[in-house]
């Protein structure tokens, strides 16, 4: 069993930053390839950026290429998504997930965990 908590969400005027954070708990945090997705207001849930196991490989959605970068410290149990750049539909809750396999570009389906989401609003 793994428990996911995301924090670092708020209001952001267009163009800022933020860094969001997902602290898991349990010892087997290294073994888990960890996501970010995302879900705006009448939208599905959608994917947003992926990494290892061991943070050497990782992907990003088009949307957010060259905006956004996911990593993580697995002496501290924790993923991030430093958000730059941001634009008003980036607005959406922002999920941490995570699975056993490989990492790659993933549907929500495939995920064995879920954190509770933290809101993420640009403004214009």
């Amino acid at each position: 069993q793994v428990q996911l908590g995301e924090s670092g969400g708020g209001l952001v005027q267009a163009g800022g930053s933020l860094r969001l954070s997902c602290a898991a708990s349990g010892r087997t945090f290294s073994t888990y390839s960890m996501y970010w997705f995302r879900q705006a207001p009448g939208k599905e849930r959608e994917f947003v950026a992926a990494i290892s196991w061991t943070g050497a490989t990782t992907y990003v959605a088009d949307s957010v290429k060259g905006r956004f970068t996911i990593s993580r410290d697995n002496t501290k149990n924790t993923v991030y998504l430093q958000m730059n750049s941001l634009k008003p539909e980036d607005t959406a809750v922002y999920y941490c997930a995570c699975d056993q396999l490989i990492a790659t570009i993933r549907q929500p389906r495939d995920m064995d965990y879920w954190g509770k989401g933290t809101l993420v609003t640009i403004s214009s």
